[in-house]
């Protein structure tokens, strides 16, 4: 009978474990998502292989943090004088299953490696802003 009882309270702290890492997700994407300069944002490095994450302006760095991560550091930080923004498209059919809905694809440069984001239309307008009110980099020159 003991053993039932061992059983039982080891199940029911792994089901306690896995209530408070869900709740964990939930307050971090909720601390994200209501941070000013924050923006959904799926990210694509090499071809095909996108993961759902969450952009947020920094003052010289563009940040993007997973979406599935208890971590509070970024994944990536792209600098923004070296953010060079390529154009947008359309999603290809493969890609829509992998990203939100409605998302176009931004295309980035960042020190000559190429960076795709998919995010909605009115989010890329003030990622396109915020790269172009970009700060002073030396005397007499902007960006």
């Amino acid at each position: 009978m003991e053993e039932v009882g061992y059983t039982f309270a080891i199940l029911a702290a792994l089901f306690l474990l896995l209530l408070l890492t869900l709740l964990a997700f939930g307050v971090r994407r909720y601390q994200l998502r209501r941070a000013l300069g924050t923006f959904d944002a799926s990210i694509c490095m090499l071809p095909g292989s996108w993961q759902m994450g969450v952009c947020r302006y920094a003052d010289k760095h563009l940040e993007w943090l997973r979406l599935f991560s208890l971590s509070p550091r970024p994944r990536h930080r792209f600098r923004r004088s070296a953010l060079e923004l390529q154009g947008w498209r359309q999603p290809t059919e493969a890609e829509r299953a992998k990203i939100q809905p409605g998302a176009i694809v931004v295309m980035l440069r960042h020190d000559k490696q190429e960076l795709l984001l998919a995010m909605s239309f009115d989010v890329y307008a003030g990622l396109s802003s915020w790269l172009e009110a970009g700060p002073v980099i030396g005397i007499g020159t902007w960006r």
